[in-house]
């Protein structure tokens, strides 16, 4: 085994990015790490050999716990010295099993397989195994923590904004339960898809040509051999599963990935100097600048996002792995390897969405201050739609030329309202009538008007909770 430092490797996911995710790249390396890769291989092949024997009844019985304890005694290292005699790393493989059975199972060892059965069926596997026991229990996580803080900031008053200008009043619980929302149907279907990867035991060009001549159902061999992993069969294969099945799984992740991505962005920009409402954790010896001391970058969200710009884009590789000539050629056979990183790079980003989650402080004073910026204005909407209810054909345009006159004068909808004894007095009794509040209190009161957006945070962050502690629970 060859040991060098990791500051010797290339990727940036071997050194750096595997230092500050060092547990959940370990967890990782156990599902889709080189050394994961051949020993899902020597998982398959093993159930192989044992679908062979029990196509004979109880003759083979006394081999199966044979069977399981050689793929367990191969190791990697084996596989790869005899990679370079063979260079093929089934057929080394094979050649490496058959040293460790009696010659009466010989036969039965990679018989009537092609290369990729093993190796879809082993990648489907591993993918499997890695999404449901590293990548899900880190997205419940993150989604857990997101519907606590959208469930405990259900009523904490916020501006809401489009195009980056003050809107209608909102909750900060409201405008993270949106995430919560988004992401957790991302999870949702993540794992609906991670139990759908398929395998495949029809040979060489899909067609059983080869279980043909061993047994009068192949289909049924094959069901066996998926049966020992865990899996169904592939509804149709060329030398390859069908590649959809894969590709939809990296897809939604894919898309989990922009909804965090998405949620990075805005909290970054809620962490601008002019805004400030909420703040990242900064640690006592954390610098932000190299020559600006007073520095308090919201470095872990650009990270996330970063991290987003450079792995987001490999969806286009996975597009173009659906494609292969006839019943196989080999122009998958470099960029599958790079789903390894895609994966890693995600979790990387997960993971650091995590902390950030876990530590985001929530500045109050500052949001309520960032509501009243401009005044009463963002009730504008509320008085248009009083004074339409009431009755007046033209309410849009009277609020809104009011609106320029107040932004002229630097005064308010409160003061400048009531200076229209008609429409104040129509705009005061639908609002009476309506929503039950005093008009005075509610044109010095914005945050009043937040419609249902307290009640949608907390239904929300309540139904994820739910389902993602469900889900937890299954994974188990």
């Amino acid at each position: 085994m060859e040991d060098k430092s990791i500051f010797r490797n290339i990727s940036p996911l071997d050194h750096r990015y595997y230092l500050s995710n060092r547990k959940t790249f370990d967890e990782l390396a156990d599902y889709i790490s080189e050394e994961a890769s051949i020993l899902y291989c020597i998982k398959a092949e093993a159930a192989l050999l044992k679908s062979h024997m029990s196509m004979y009844g109880d003759k083979y019985q006394d081999y199966f716990k044979l069977a399981d304890e050689i793929a367990d005694s191969i190791t990697p290292e084996e596989v790869y010295a005899e990679e370079e005699k063979t260079q093929h790393n089934i057929r080394a493989l094979v050649n490496i099993m058959k040293t460790k059975v009696p010659d009466e199972l010989k036969p039965f060892i990679h018989l009537g397989a092609t290369s990729v059965d093993i190796l879809d069926t082993a990648s489907s596997m591993k993918y499997r195994d890695a999404v449901r026991n590293v990548i899900l229990p880190l997205l419940i996580t993150l989604e857990q923590q997101l519907a606590e803080i959208s469930r405990n900031e259900a009523y904490t008053p916020q501006v809401g904004r489009t195009h980056g200008q003050h809107a209608v009043p909102i909750t900060l619980g409201f405008a993270l339960s949106e995430y919560v929302s988004r992401l957790g149907k991302s999870i949702i279907e993540i794992e609906r898809l991670s139990t759908d990867l398929r395998g495949k035991l029809a040979g060489a060009v899909g067609s059983y040509n080869s279980t043909s001549m061993i047994v009068k159902d192949p289909y049924d061999l094959e069901e066996r051999y998926l049966d020992y992993l865990g899996l169904k069969a592939s509804e149709h294969s060329t030398q390859l599963v069908e590649p959809e099945y894969l590709l939809r799984l990296l897809l939604e992740i894919n898309v989990a990935f922009g909804i965090i991505a998405n949620l990075a962005d805005d909290l970054r920009n809620l962490q601008r100097s002019e805004i400030s409402e909420l703040r990242e954790m900064f640690t006592s010896t954390q610098v932000g600048s190299s020559t600006m001391p007073q520095k308090r970058n919201p470095w872990n969200s650009e990270h996330v996002k970063s991290l987003w710009k450079a792995f987001s884009p490999r969806v286009i590789t996975f597009f173009m792995d659906q494609i292969s000539e006839h019943q196989r050629d080999l122009s998958n056979s470099a960029s599958t390897r790079f789903i390894a990183d895609y994966l890693a790079g995600f979790t990387a980003a997960v993971s650091r969405m995590i902390k950030i989650t876990a530590t985001l402080y929530v500045d109050k004073e500052r949001l309520a201050s960032n509501l009243k910026f401009t005044g009463d204005l963002v009730l504008a909407e509320a008085a248009y739609i009083l004074l339409s209810c009431a009755g007046e054909p033209d309410a849009h345009e009277v609020i809104r030329k009011l609106t320029i006159v107040c932004e002229q004068k630097k005064s308010t909808l409160g003061v400048e309202l009531p200076k229209d004894l008609d429409i104040w007095n129509k705009i005061s009794a639908k609002l009476k009538e309506t929503a039950g509040l005093d008009a005075t209190e509610f044109f010095a009161s914005p945050e009043l008007y937040r419609g249902k957006s307290a009640e949608k945070a907390v239904e929300i962050s309540e139904k994820y909770t739910e389902l993602m502690t469900q889900m937890k629970e299954a994974l188990k």
